[in-house]
């Protein structure tokens, strides 16, 4: 009786067999290695590209690894999870806690309220965002923008001039709060 072969099928396990022994080779050179070609290995990676230096304790998603280093703690990011300041983030959800909020993202450092309108003046309607940029607690740590609309009639909400030093009085006040809220934690 005949038997039929696939065509192909010799050359898959020709070249199968070769990629196999070839690994194993490839196994069998590293046995004899002495540690200071590891170290070098090690040294190499560190480096990274061009040669930089890499700080080594960068692993698992970033500095302080998933829950943080105990600087972080001192620093008052002691808060897993958030990765940004936690007194910025604090002060920031406070100075906003009588808007409504849209949204609070504590990974992008994003807090968007809802359009407010103040009961003083039923025909004018704000909304801001701030955005926390940095994980130390700085001046140059938070950006607030402030957007304000106001009814036209029959033509519905339409785009008001905010002025420029809204933002930044929004900005100082979130910063006082996060002072504030850092000399209570040191004076625990």
């Amino acid at each position: 009786m005949r038997r039929f072969v696939r065509p192909g099928t010799a050359a898959m396990a020709g070249l199968f067999l070769a990629f196999a022994a070839g690994s194993l080779a490839g196994c069998a050179q590293n046995q004899g290695a002495d540690t200071g070609s590891v170290d070098r290995r090690r040294t190499d990676i560190q480096r990274g590209i061009a040669g930089r230096t890499q700080p080594r304790d960068e692993g698992l998603f970033g500095p302080g690894g998933l829950f943080g280093s105990r600087d972080d703690k001192k620093k008052g990011l002691e808060e897993p999870g958030i990765a940004v300041n936690a007194f910025l983030w604090r002060a920031s959800l406070d100075t906003v806690a009588f808007m409504p909020l849209a949204s609070a993202d504590p990974f992008g450092g994003t807090i968007i309220t809802d359009w407010y309108t103040p009961p003083e003046s039923p025909n004018e309607r704000v909304k801001v965002q701030i955005t926390i940029l940095d994980r130390d607690l700085r001046a140059d740590g938070v950006r607030a923008s402030v957007f304000r609309q106001t009814m036209s009639g029959n033509r519905g909400w339409i785009d008001a001039n905010v002025d420029p030093r809204t933002g930044v009085e929004l900005e100082n006040q979130i910063l006082t709060r996060a002072r504030q809220l850092r000399i209570a934690q040191l004076g625990r």
